[in-house]
């Protein structure tokens, strides 16, 4: 029986290119995604290529949305094999003391609340036969930047709550793990590029001295899924250029 993915934020970036790869080993996957025109331009573009794709729009922050997104790709495919959790948003570039508790509070539901949800109403269903779960975290998740507090703080806690997962699931065969991404070339960094100085400063403040694709994240997603890293669970698996080390 073929393996069926969830793939949260798969309407473009990081997921779709995630979803591209899932279908190409012939897995099936739900995109999940709170724009449903993006959505089902997605599943379009993506059924292109072949494979068995289906979308249900949903809000990660929403538990009751999580739980019927999750309930109803168990119903139509008897089994949820893969999460990947990459639902994600950033903030408007402020201080602290500057920042609402309004916008505080929307980036942490998405990138935080969202991962918390998606693994606690996906795991009931991987309990069965084993499950992988890959969670997208962030460069920033491992050192400050100014102005995006909420952002780094919200990556920073997806990767302590893949080891937290990791430990608890693994007797039930479900690995757990994240992936954290350096600038990738995606719709988040595009107000970076009108400012010509300072994105020739971040696209290369890295060893590699240049910007990554979405599809370079997506294979390091669909290596942690894959059974060829069965014994990997509970690490955080950077794709960042060697930005952590700049």
């Amino acid at each position: 029986m073929n393996k069926v993915a969830l793939v949260t934020g798969g309407t473009g970036g990081i997921g779709q290119a995630t979803a591209h790869c899932f279908l190409n080993q012939g897995i099936s996957v739900v995109i999940l995604d709170i724009d449903e025109e993006k959505g089902k331009a997605a599943c379009e573009e993506l059924s292109g290529s072949g494979g068995d794709v289906t979308f249900v729009r949903c809000d990660v922050s929403n538990e009751e949305e999580v739980k019927n997104a999750c309930q109803k790709a168990a119903e139509t495919y008897g089994q949820i094999d893969i999460l990947v959790n990459n639902a994600g948003i950033g903030n408007n570039e402020t201080t602290l003391t500057e920042m609402s508790l309004f916008e505080w509070q929307k980036v942490i539901d998405v990138n935080l609340t969202g991962v918390f949800l998606g693994m606690k109403h996906s795991i009931p269903f991987m309990r069965k036969n084993g499950g992988a779960i890959v969670n997208v975290s962030s460069l920033l998740g491992f050192k400050g930047k100014k102005f995006v507090a909420p952002y780094n703080a919200s990556k920073a806690g997806v990767i302590t709550l893949t080891k937290n997962a990791a430990l608890e699931y693994g007797r039930d065969r479900i690995r757990v793990n994240a992936v954290a991404p350096g600038v990738i070339d995606t719709s988040i960094v595009d107000g970076w590029r009108t400012h010509e100085e300072k994105w020739k400063i971040i696209s290369t403040a890295n060893a590699l001295k240049r910007v990554g694709e979405a599809q370079e994240v997506a294979h390091a997603i669909e290596f942690l899924a894959s059974d060829k890293a069965s014994y990997i669970t509970g690490t955080t698996l950077m794709v960042d250029g060697g930005g952590l080390t700049y």
